[in-house]
């Protein structure tokens, strides 16, 4: 069971990414309403840019961020879920996916507040190399 701890950061992530969706909606509404915007006839005219030409960057920061929650985060969650398969889910592989976690918590909140881009892509590569080392320990445990 000690190797399904791995598991926990998962759940962690998932949680996250609610509350990046639940902040981008709470902004996101009222900013809707404060432009006019009438989402039946956006989604028909599909104008350029769509909400990012009509919303403030600021509102756009947390959907924008919303959907990197989606991309990357996918590949972190498959090899946990390897991991925790080939009974390697705990020890360094734990300590790496909950920096994981971590990093990608700091990104969000860069992404949403200051959106420095040097800040995020920083936290955003640092991020990816705890991908790269939890997938080559998945790839060592799997093909051993």
């Amino acid at each position: 069971m000690e190797n399904n701890l791995i598991l926990q950061p998962v759940v962690v992530l998932v949680l996250w990414t609610m509350v990046m969706w639940l902040w981008m909606y709470v902004t996101r509404i009222p900013a809707m309403n404060k432009a006019q915007v009438d989402p039946d006839k956006l989604s028909r005219e599909s104008t350029a840019g769509g909400l990012d030409a009509v919303l403030p960057p600021e509102v756009q920061w947390k959907a924008h961020n919303y959907n990197h929650l989606l991309t990357e985060p996918t590949l972190f969650y498959a090899i946990c879920i390897v991991l925790a398969l080939v009974g390697q889910g705990d020890g360094l592989n734990l300590i790496i996916a909950w920096a994981y976690v971590g990093l990608r918590v700091v990104h969000s909140l860069v992404q949403a507040t200051v959106n420095k881009i040097m800040v995020r892509f920083l936290v955003f590569a640092t991020s990816s190399l705890c991908i790269i080392a939890l997938a080559i320990h998945a790839a060592i445990a799997v093909f051993h």
